[in-house]
């Protein structure tokens, strides 16, 4: 058997915002919306960022489906975003409306770190890549 990580799915309040919010604040281009607006894709990479609808969650997982909200403390869970400039990509987040958490800061290994909120409340790291 040979399984590979292909997705992370996150559900939200709209497709439509999300995708939009990620090209704003990381600029990632949309791969794929259906046409109804359920379901979207960033190109990211080797791993697809997808959005579903919260209807679409709820759906999936027999209710038994907690929505993420940004008034609420975040989940156990984080997105990493890597990059080479941590303080131009953390600003540029909170001015497509990120909610920053932690400003970039410098790592005793070196990295250099930030964190901040989605729209829709997904806890996301701004970093450098360890060992550069």
């Amino acid at each position: 058997m040979n399984i590979k990580f292909r997705y992370t799915i996150i559900y939200v309040s709209s497709v439509e915002e999300a995708l939009d919010f990620y090209k704003r604040a990381f600029g990632f281009e949309t791969k794929m919306i259906l046409d109804s607006k359920e379901w979207g894709e960033l190109d990211t990479g080797n791993t697809t960022l997808a959005f579903a609808t919260h209807e679409m969650g709820r759906i999936n997982l027999d209710d038994k489906y907690q929505k993420a909200d940004i008034n609420d403390p975040p989940f156990g869970i984080e997105l990493s975003f890597i990059t080479d400039n941590v303080r131009v990509a953390f600003d540029k987040a909170v001015s497509a409306g990120a909610l920053p958490i932690r400003e970039p800061s410098e790592k005793p290994w070196g990295q250099t770190v930030s964190y901040v909120r989605s729209i829709d409340g997904t806890v996301i790291e701004i970093a450098t890549q360890v060992g550069e």
